[in-house]
């Protein structure tokens, strides 16, 4: 799932080149773009390979979550990218998925894998702005977006804070209901 959504974020970044990019700036963006997708592919091999169904089962709500917050604020705020190509700068995809992936990794696994996920999920954040397709605070909204995703439904903090997420409905609204100890 969470590779899925990032070969669709990263197919979109492709497509959208800006209107006079240097040499450098171009082979920044493309790197940037390639960590979008080599990243997850990576944690979700880890995953498969270690057979770890539950860390598997907390990415995809992660990804969906971080996706969904993601695009719900890019469609509603509208905010114009820096090098004008479009009105959805607001949050960074690509920093909200390698953040997210990056606090998957750490909560899971440890520092030890987390700190360099976090290395390269702030390399992504910067190509973003060094190639003006984002200002500083798209790219700081993209991580809280990411990491606030994977923090919810990674164990252990779900674990230690007793979060329940319940589905609930009256018959015509649907919803969910979330609780948890601080």
């Amino acid at each position: 799932m969470t590779v899925l959504l990032s070969l669709l974020v990263a197919l979109a970044g492709f497509a959208q080149e800006p209107l006079e990019i240097s040499g450098a700036r171009k082979g920044v963006k493309y790197s940037g773009d390639a960590l979008l997708v080599a990243m997850p592919l990576a944690t979700l091999t880890a995953v498969l390979v270690q057979k770890d169904w539950t860390g598997l089962k907390q990415a995809a709500f992660s990804a969906a979550t971080t996706m969904g917050v993601t695009y719900l604020l890019k469609y509603t705020v509208k905010k114009q990218r820096p090098d004008f190509s479009d009105n959805h700068s607001f949050p960074s995809a690509h920093t909200s998925v390698m953040f997210a992936n990056a606090a998957f990794v750490q909560r899971r696994y440890g520092w030890k894998w987390g700190a360099p996920a976090y290395a390269l999920a702030t390399y992504v954040g910067w190509s973003r702005t060094y190639a003006k397709k984002h200002d500083w605070w798209d790219v700081v909204a993209g991580a809280a977006i990411g990491v606030g995703s994977s923090y919810i439904f990674t164990r252990p903090f779900a674990k230690e804070h007793e979060l329940s997420l319940v589905p609930v409905s009256d018959g015509v609204h649907f919803g969910i209901s979330a609780s948890m100890k601080f």
